[in-house]
């Protein structure tokens, strides 16, 4: 047997985020979760990043110092990091120019490689054809971004659907009232609904601010929460402003602690015009949280309409409106898309089946000798 088929299997990974949230956290839960079956994981990321100091005790860390996604320098990091260990596979978790330069470096030195998609921006097609090219598996977190690979041109044969996954607690943490109350500035009688999201045009806050009036019309003591920061503040604020509702609205901020809080609110709204998966929207089910959404990208992957929540066309305030009144006035009706949501979870969106996921593709890619398999 060859030195190479007696050690573990090696996965190179990169992953441009500096902040632990959104895919930086998927990597840190796939690379925790194979680590525990035996896999060898390397990480190349940004000097001081986040997960360079999370992964430590489970990765070996080769961070990079670079200047955006046109340096070169990530590419030749990622060289030599190939030459030095020797990897079996390369799997790259980012754009920011680690896909290209990822790529490029992997098909140089001749190693197996896998792209994880997680956004679902239309490419131009003859783009996408020349960078995914350079993949021997696309990893996509939702059909909805699959759907769009597809279209720019990537083989649909050379794609696969692994969706994200959560941490889910054995049972959702209780509602602390009178916290929730004094942390945000409510009134006792407080209907509340929440966007969990950056505060960028599309995430569509302005579509459930254009909505508020026709939902205060119904339900008088409706409050909204934005928690999130981001360039469109400001105009969001004007917005509120102009229309008279800066008083039903709160601008939260980013909240660490915002799953403490999931428990009370009534509503969890998503008015998105584009969106790859939505881990708030998992979140917020896993909290047994009610969810109005925009049926775009793969939200429909967790908003089941009329099941785990409500779908409505996306950019229309009406229709948003209505679907937010609905469950604001039938308690019954939120409980049971709740529990639905939860269930649902737990059954598709776990660590373990994300984890499960990515070993199914290595092994697809490197043969059944060379991967582990995740306890049933």
């Amino acid at each position: 047997m060859s030195p190479k088929a007696q050690r573990p299997l090696t996965v190179l990974h990169l992953e441009t985020g500096r902040h632990l949230y959104g895919g930086a956290l998927q990597v840190y839960y796939l690379i925790h979760g194979s680590a525990r079956l035996g896999l060898r994981n390397l990480l190349i990321c940004p000097e001081g990043s986040r997960i360079q100091a999370a992964v430590r005790d489970l990765a070996q860390v080769l961070p990079v110092r670079y200047r955006g996604e046109l340096d070169p320098r990530l590419g030749i990091a990622t060289i030599a990091a190939i030459r030095r260990h020797r990897p079996d596979l390369v799997h790259v978790h980012s754009r920011r120019g680690a896909d290209w330069w990822g790529g490029a470096a992997a098909r140089w030195t001749g190693v197996p490689a896998i792209l994880s998609r997680r956004v679902d921006n239309p490419e131009p097609s003859r783009l996408g054809r020349g960078k995914y090219r350079l993949f021997d598996r696309v990893i996509s977190i939702s059909q909805g971004i699959r759907r769009v690979l597809v279209n720019a041109g990537v083989p649909a044969a050379k794609i696969v659907c692994v969706p994200s996954g959560i941490p889910v607690a054995a049972e959702p943490a209780a509602c602390d009232r009178s916290e929730f109350l004094a942390a945000f500035g409510l009134p006792p009688d407080a209907f509340t609904v929440a966007v969990v999201a950056q505060l960028i045009p599309r995430k569509g806050h302005r579509f459930l601010i254009q909505a508020l009036p026709a939902i205060l019309s119904h339900c008088p003591t409706t409050r909204l929460l934005f928690f999130g920061r981001g360039p469109a503040e400001a105009d969001l604020r004007r917005s509120c402003a102009a229309a008279g509702l800066s008083d039903r609205v709160r601008f939260a901020g980013f909240r660490p602690d915002v799953q403490r809080f999931l428990p009370c609110i009534d509503v969890i709204a998503h008015p998105a015009t584009m969106e790859g998966l939505g881990i708030a929207l998992l979140e917020a089910a896993a909290a047994r949280r009610p969810l109005v959404a925009a049926a775009v990208g793969g939200i429909p992957e967790i908003v089941l309409d009329g099941e785990t929540g409500l779908l409505v066309p996306p950019g229309e305030p009406q229709a948003l409106a209505a679907a937010v009144i609905r469950l604001l006035s039938d308690p019954d009706l939120r409980a049971r898309l709740g529990r639905r949501g939860r269930e649902l979870v737990q059954q598709r969106f776990s660590i373990r089946a994300m984890v499960a996921g990515n070993l199914a593709v290595y092994t697809d890619l490197l043969g059944e000798a060379r991967c582990p398999r995740p306890a049933a």
